[in-house]
């Protein structure tokens, strides 16, 4: 069901390539379909999206103006939530906010003693476009991820899109998005509402940035807009990695695996163990509890394809493994887990102790659940308030400094063979 590794093995560099390898190899009729939705939208606005709404979703409108959901449907959906359903939402937001809170970036500035001030400024995007998938997929939690952030960061205006199959709407997103304040929603859906947030059209404003998840073809289409507009990041399958010791219930680190597995069948589930017994007790728990899951052909055809129980010799090779993996997750399921937390450099989101189950985080811990994939958290971090503010250089010189600053600057000039440039400074110069 879940292949054994062993660090001690021979052949393990190769079995670890292996297991870590993804096709990014896309799919070129998903290219070449998205592609001309993109060209389609561009051109005909409106038209385009209501057509293409029409042949995927089932939704015949007669406008745009039609696909966008009044408040007043936010505010019922809201309060058509059971109590108990409301309450969690309401608190996981609020946990989200204010975690969130503390990223802000701040303005600031220094004056040098010739009177030179240099500083940077802060500042929130104008407008950002958050995608939501729809239908019987209810992600609620997506809502908060992606709105609260960017809400915290000042954001002028939100538009959410989410695709509404047969008209289908699901009201735990609609909530959602009445909760964390989102100022438009629009029922589009698949590369087409990508295209509208990126182009604009006759209803729908231009977005600055567009973030949250979708399937394949929206995933091509924000890849293939990125740089008319910001994109968050593109997503690959789910991933985590758990680090025991041993101490933990076995228990706890099958279905912390199934977690992930129960994704799809791409997601990776990993476990680095130095402990063979707790292994084979963790291989145990996974053969005992799976028949018992809903999603129990996902998660078996997930773990057989890209899980793995990993004997290292011992934690610190383990810590080092899980740096090269660079999981979009990472439990510390060890006895002393806070002594671990420094040894590891390359993580989306990393969960101390045997208690911190991943699904916390996805939900309601208060970190951000929009995480780097496919090893790119050697580079990249969760998706903050951070993400929706711009920094700008503030550089203002006073006489004094014209003279110093020019001098250096004529000379760097002059040396690249770009005259105008060390002539605008010694003009300076001259006049102070």
């Amino acid at each position: 069901m879940i292949q054994r590794l062993s660090t001690r093995n021979a052949n393990f560099e190769a079995a670890l390539a292996q297991l870590l390898a993804l096709e990014q190899a896309q799919d070129e009729r998903i290219e070449k379909v998205v592609a001309d939705i993109l060209a389609d939208v561009r051109l005909r606005g409106d038209a385009a999206v209501l057509e293409y709404t029409r042949r995927f979703d089932g939704v015949d409108a007669a406008s745009a103006a039609d696909l966008e959901l009044p408040r007043a449907e936010l505010d019922a959906a809201l309060q058509s939530l059971p109590a108990e359903q409301r309450r969690a939402l309401e608190q996981a937001a609020d946990r989200v906010w204010r975690y969130h809170e503390k990223q802000l970036l701040r303005s600031w500035d220094y004056t040098e003693a010739d009177g030179t001030r240099l500083g940077q400024q802060v500042t929130p995007l104008d407008r950002v476009g958050l995608y939501v998938p729809g239908g019987k997929a209810a992600y609620p939690s997506s809502v908060l991820m992606n709105a609260l952030p960017a809400k915290v960061a000042g954001v002028g205006e939100l538009i959410m899109v989410v695709p509404t199959p047969r008209g289908e709407k699901n009201p735990l997103v609609l909530a959602a998005a009445a909760i964390t304040g989102v100022d438009r929603v629009f029922t589009i859906g698949g590369a087409q509402a990508v295209a509208a947030l990126a182009y604009g059209t006759q209803t729908l404003p231009q977005v600055d940035k567009i973030v949250g998840p979708g399937n394949a073809y929206v995933a091509a289409a924000k890849r293939r807009v990125f740089g008319v507009v910001g994109i968050d990041m593109v997503a690959g399958p789910s991933e985590v990695l758990i680090i025991a010791d041993g101490s933990s219930e076995p228990d706890w680190v099958a279905m912390d695996l199934f977690a992930q597995a129960e994704h799809d069948e791409m997601a990776q589930s990993i476990l680095l163990c130095p402990d063979r017994g707790y292994i084979e007790r963790v291989a145990a728990s996974i053969a005992r509890l799976l028949p018992m899951m809903p999603r129990r052909d996902i998660i078996a055809a997930s773990l057989a394809r890209r899980g793995a129980l990993i004997e290292t010799r011992d934690l610190d090779e383990a810590c080092a493994l899980a740096n090269r993996i660079a999981p979009e997750h990472l439990e510390l399921a060890v006895a002393d887990a806070a002594a671990l937390v420094g040894r590891i450099r390359n993580a989306g989101a990393i969960f101390i102790g045997p208690c911190a189950s991943e699904s916390l985080g996805d939900y309601c811990a208060g970190p951000n659940h929009v995480l780097p994939t496919s090893r790119s958290a050697r580079f990249s971090s969760p998706l903050g308030t951070y993400d929706f503010q711009k920094r700008s250089s503030l550089i203002e010189v006073s006489a004094e400094g014209a003279r110093h600053l020019g001098a250096v600057a004529a000379i760097l000039a002059e040396g690249e063979g770009l005259a105008a440039h060390a002539r605008a400074a010694q003009m300076r110069m001259e006049k102070a």
